[in-house]
């Protein structure tokens, strides 16, 4: 084992390729925070986390100010501890988007130094459970592009091989939803996985009507289509209908996933290793999921989940959206329309630090614990 020397954050922001509308928001900008530790044996790891548009800054205030202070001196690999010391450190603002977010970045770091110093990719370190994991695509399913631009994209993700297309829906009519989404499954045909996403802007007697109406598309999942924190109205949806019920990127703890199994409240769970605080979340809220038959998903971050979702044996999808390209030198490799995890050491994304630097809006360094 070695301890933490010193640590450094970079806040670099990043302008999606396409333009992304959903239900409720645009993504404008994915305020990219890196965090980079440093051991007394001259290794490092480094994570990241992110937001789209909002809260960066206060994110690398809460890193700068109040918790990597806390890990120099520490052991690097006693990840567990680290994680939980840091929770309880900010149990004011826990649990919460920006807390959980600040935690991901350490948490992926240290498990990117334990993965280079143990000389294993991370999907190896992290279970092993396969090397490869079907994909689909969102990044042609935005809720701004017509119905014809839909098609398009459709057929050219199945030209890609792409094993699904994912649709944001959310339109003012049942009737627009509806026919934006036969389209799609026209152009895909029956053996490709058609995915809805709804981005938590209905009401539950809105939710069952447009589930009812989606119910001929056979759907793989509709998702987000409450607020995240309306448990009781996805028990009342998920009762309503046999299209599955997808949740877990607005959801920032263990327990509150808990509480969705638990309750029979959703069928696909879609846990974010940034906004569930970190990898070591991540791992528990997957095998929590396995318990109870439920497959998962993960929101985003294809770069990182890819790892993830081979790991555990209930990975079931990897979600395509690059949004890393701008300040890395590799890419997700897809054959045959399915992700293939890493096989360097650590997390397996190339960081171009020339990128990062001349990109980087804030840069902090992190020397002595408080």
């Amino acid at each position: 084992m070695a301890r933490i020397e010193h640590a450094e954050i970079y806040l670099v922001p990043l302008e999606p390729k396409v333009t992304r509308f959903d239900a409720i928001q645009q993504f404008v900008c994915q305020e990219t925070v890196i965090v980079r530790i440093h051991d007394v044996d001259g290794a490092l790891g480094t994570g990241y986390s992110y937001t789209i548009g909002t809260g960066g800054s206060s994110v690398v205030a809460l890193l700068a100010d109040h918790l990597l202070p806390q890990i120099v001196g520490r052991e690097a690999e006693e990840i567990e501890a680290i994680w939980r010391d840091l929770k309880f450190h900010t149990h004011a603002t826990t649990v919460g988007a920006i807390t959980s977010l600040a935690l991901a970045a350490i948490d992926t770091a240290l498990w990117d130094l334990r993965a280079l110093r143990a000389n294993l990719p991370l999907h190896l370190l992290a279970g092993g459970a396969r090397t490869r994991i079907p994909a689909y695509t969102t990044e042609g399913g935005w809720l701004h592009l017509s119905k014809e631009e839909l098609v398009e994209d459709a057929k050219r993700a199945r030209a890609d091989g792409f094993h699904g297309v994912k649709v944001k829906i959310g339109k003012s009519s049942v009737k627009e939803d509806v026919r934006r989404v036969a389209a799609v499954r026209e152009a895909l045909g029956d053996d490709l996985e058609l995915m809805t996403d709804c981005n938590q802007v209905f009401a539950v007697d809105e939710a069952v009507r447009r589930a009812r109406a989606l119910l001929p598309f056979d759907l793989a999942w509709m998702e987000e289509p409450l607020p995240a924190d309306d448990l009781d109205g996805h028990i009342r949806l998920a009762a309503s209908t046999s299209i599955p019920v997808a949740v877990g990127e607005s959801i920032y703890g263990v327990r509150h996933f808990r509480d969705y199994l638990q309750q029979r409240a959703c069928s696909v769970i879609q846990v974010d290793c940034a906004r569930i605080g970190g990898i070591t979340p991540w791992l528990k809220t997957a095998h929590l999921a396995e318990s109870f038959n439920v497959a998962v998903a993960p929101h985003f971050l294809m770069e990182l989940h890819v790892s993830l979702a081979c790991a555990v044996s209930n990975g079931r999808w990897v979600e395509y959206i690059p949004q890393l390209d701008e300040i890395t030198t590799s890419r997700l490799q897809i054959e045959k329309g399915e992700a293939l995890a890493p096989v360097e050491p650590g997390l397996g994304i190339a960081w171009d630090w020339d990128a990062i630097r001349v990109r980087s809006e804030i840069m902090h360094a992190v020397r002595k614990a408080a």
